[in-house]
């Protein structure tokens, strides 16, 4: 029995190579292509594919609340595929359920092998850096702190993380205060260069 495949790739060229490649297995069907994540999220709702390959560069977090949602209908799972993964990344992919991470740069046969994976229910993440990024040494501040200053990191207000986290902005607000205190910091913006120069997100 085949994987049916959906790739989705906001880049045409990208998109069409990634294509022909899964093509060339003949355990793999690809049933589908999309050029932007939300269009993978409204494909895979209408279609339930096996298994949706999403790519993923830079800090777009659409990308991998739409993996997150794809993960979470019957019979789908999603994976996220990028030229390098951080470990703010690994660390919201992993809580989120999505299936695997991959990189460009493993071999066909090592990119089918994980696809296959997936498909099978396991999760497919590098040890190592799964690791660094749901520990990270010593610090203080949970996961859900953790979350909330990162989108601090990417200039985003309270309302906006309220409204992202689903959280009321009393408690985002708490949550800000609780970082400062455990970091020792003067502010949020303090608390963030801590937190960046400890390599921590």
């Amino acid at each position: 029995m085949g994987i049916d495949v959906l790739v989705s790739d906001d880049l045409h060229l990208s998109r069409f190579a990634l294509t022909a490649l899964l093509e060339r297995n003949e355990e793999i069907r690809v049933v589908g292509s999309a050029d932007s994540s939300l269009d993978a999220l409204e494909f895979a709702e209408s279609h339930r594919p096996d298994v949706v390959i999403i790519s993923f560069e830079g800090a777009d977090s659409d990308a991998i609340a739409n993996a997150e949602k794809v993960a979470s209908l019957p019979g789908c799972r999603s994976m996220l595929l990028a030229t390098a993964f951080t470990r703010s990344v690994v660390r919201q992919a992993f809580a989120a359920g999505i299936g695997g991470m991959v990189e460009r740069s493993v071999p066909p046969r090592q990119f089918f092998e994980a696809i296959h994976r997936v498909h099978q229910g396991e999760r497919v993440f590098d040890a190592e850096l799964t690791v660094a990024a749901l520990v990270n040494g010593d610090c203080p501040l949970t996961m859900r702190e953790f979350s909330v200053l990162e989108h601090v990191s990417r200039g985003d207000t309270v309302v906006e993380i309220a409204a992202r986290l689903h959280l009321s902005e009393g408690t985002v607000r708490n949550y800000l205060s609780s970082m400062v205190a455990k970091l020792g910091a003067r502010n949020r913006i303090d608390a963030l260069r801590i937190a960046r120069d400890s390599h921590w997100i």
